[in-house]
């Protein structure tokens, strides 16, 4: 899989009183390139309403590396690293302004369907929109 790319600044609802990225807002982070992912994908959350599947994170492993601060650029990479049946792994890395892994992630996710409110097996569209072809 190609790696999605991601480049943002760091906003005042990111940071904590210490000045950095607050620990919850990493996973907002990662979501909006997650996000980022797939609507360029043509999987967006238009697609997840009509289709009535979408996306469902199960698990979460966060390894805070660097601090980032206020106002600082950083890079999202996103890659797929596997898909097993309907449970998925996906990992994502923050990037610093000086190109440092400040965070690593790994997600573990599933497509649910919304109508039977369980997890499925991806489907074609769904592969697409995550990179895994």
């Amino acid at each position: 899989m190609k790696e999605h790319r991601l480049e943002m600044l760091v906003l005042e609802h990111h940071i904590d009183t210490f000045g950095h990225i607050n620990n919850a807002a990493y996973a907002e982070i990662f979501e909006e390139a997650r996000w980022d992912l797939i609507t360029n994908n043509n999987y967006g959350v238009s697609e997840v309403q009509s289709y009535k599947k979408g996306p469902v994170v199960l698990e979460m492993t966060l390894k805070f590396l660097k601090e980032v601060k206020l106002r600082e650029k950083i890079t999202i990479v996103t890659k797929m690293n596997s898909v097993q049946g309907k449970i998925m792994h996906m990992s994502q890395q923050m990037l610093n302004s000086k190109g440092e892994v400040a965070c690593d992630a790994l997600f573990i996710f599933g497509l649910m369907d919304l109508n039977l409110r369980k997890l499925i097996v991806p489907t074609p569209e769904w592969l697409h929109a995550i990179g895994w072809e």
